[in-house]
C-alpha cells in the first residue's frame, strides 16, 4: 500500500515537472527542472527495483545532460525566443505519434504475464543459471554484466561517443563566438 502511494506521488511529481518544463521560458530553469525530472525518474526506477536503470538515469540524465546543457546556456542566450509559428502542427504530430505507439502496444501480453513469449524461452534459463553460473543473486545485474556484457559495453561506448560529440560541438561554438566578438571590435 505504501509503495503504491510512493509510486503515485513520484509519478504526479514527474507530470508536474514535465508541465513546468513545457511552460517556462527561462532556459536555466528548464535545465534545472530537467535535472529534477531525471532524478525523479531515477527514484521511480528504484521503487520499481530497477536500480541499474536508476543509476544510469541519475548519471546520464541528471548529471551529464544537466552539465552539458548548462555549458550550452553559458555559450548562448539565457531566454527562449518567442516562436512566430503556431504550435498546432507539432502538437498534432505528437498526438498522432502517441496514438500509433499506443495502438502498437494493444496486442502485447499483460504486464508480468507468465505465459508471455519472453517468459517462456530464455528467461527461465537466465533465472536458474544466474545463481549457478556466475553466483550473482540479482538477475538483472547478471544479465547486463555477464550474459550480455558485450552489448552493455557497446551501449557504454555509444553514450561516451555521444558525449564526446557534444563536447566537440560546444568547443566549436565557443571558437565561433570568440571569432564573432573579434570581428565586432
Amino acid at each position: 500500500m505504501i509503495e503504491t502511494l510512493i509510486n503515485i506521488v513520484l509519478f504526479a511529481m514527474l507530470v508536474l515537472t514535465a508541465l513546468a518544463v513545457v511552460r517556462i521560458n527561462q532556459l536555466f530553469a528548464v535545465v534545472m527542472l530537467s535535472g529534477v525530472f531525471s532524478l525523479l525518474s531515477a527514484l521511480l526506477f528504484v521503487t520499481l527495483d530497477a536500480v541499474d536503470v536508476a543509476f544510469t538515469e541519475a548519471a546520464v540524465g541528471a548529471g551529464i545532460s544537466t552539465v552539458l546543457m548548462l555549458g550550452t546556456i553559458a555559450l548562448t542566450a539565457r531566454t527562449q525566443k518567442k516562436s512566430t509559428r503556431s504550435g498546432m502542427v507539432p502538437f498534432i504530430v505528437v498526438v498522432v505519434t502517441g496514438a500509433v505507439l499506443v495502438y502498437g502496444t494493444l496486442d502485447m501480453p499483460g504486464f508480468g504475464d507468465p505465459n508471455a513469449p519472453a517468459s517462456l524461452h530464455v528467461a527461465p534459463e537466465y533465472m536458474i543459471g544466474s545463481i549457478k553460473d556466475i553466483d550473482v543473486p540479482n538477475v538483472v545485474t547478471s544479465i547486463l554484466a555477464s550474459y550480455r556484457g558485450y552489448d552493455t559495453l557497446g551501449e557504454t561506448a555509444v553514450v561516451f561517443t555521444a558525449g564526446i560529440g557534444v563536447l566537440a560541438l560546444l568547443s566549436g561554438l565557443t571558437r565561433r563566438r570568440r571569432e564573432d566578438e573579434e570581428e565586432d571590435v
